[in-house]
């Protein structure tokens, strides 16, 4: 795909978070999946597998000189009221607090990395979630039917996000 860290020199850059081993967990790393066989991107696009450390993947690309002008977070996640399989566009305070550690500096639940992006750097952040069916309790590859009829919407959903100009959506629209 590309060097380590070169990455960190390209406009926008997509995030699959989540872990493929706790069943809807792992949408993250299925659409990143999808998106590099399925789609052609631009060249100063990136698309990572970032699993659970994308606390590691963010703090490195702050520390770094060159940055994004676009990140965008895809996670699976419990939105409150939302259907199994439903895509939304979500706000940095509407992460669920269990997801919190994942993004938050030093693992402090009160300092949220992307919030800081957001608020201290020019950094477009954009945050594109599906609703979860459930997350097992145990170790059980694979998405649920509603989520994985979610993957290839989400990509086509990322294409636009990808060169769609800088706005901040009603962060409760069903992007479905």
């Amino acid at each position: 795909m590309f060097e380590i860290g070169s990455h960190l020199s390209k406009r926008c850059l997509v995030f699959g978070c989540g872990n493929p081993l706790f069943g809807d967990d792992g949408f993250g790393a299925h659409v990143i999946a999808h998106l590099s066989a399925h789609f052609t991107l631009p060249e100063d696009v990136a698309c990572l597998d970032a699993g659970t450390a994308v606390r590691d993947l963010l703090f490195d690309m702050l520390l770094s000189p060159q940055k994004p002008e676009r990140i965008i977070i895809v996670d699976a996640m419990d939105v409150s009221g939302g259907v199994p399989g439903r895509i939304y566009e979500i706000d940095v305070e509407q992460i669920n607090p269990a997801k919190i550690v994942d993004f938050s500096l030093h693992q402090f639940p009160t300092t949220n990395m992307l919030k800081e992006i957001r608020e201290g750097t020019p950094i477009d952040v954009r945050i594109l979630v599906v609703q979860i069916t459930e997350l097992p309790e145990a170790i059980q590859p694979g998405l649920s039917t509603a989520v994985a009829a979610a993957v290839a919407p989400m990509c086509r959903r990322i294409m636009q996000a990808i060169s769609g100009p800088s706005i901040r959506k009603d962060p409760r629209e069903d992007l479905t």
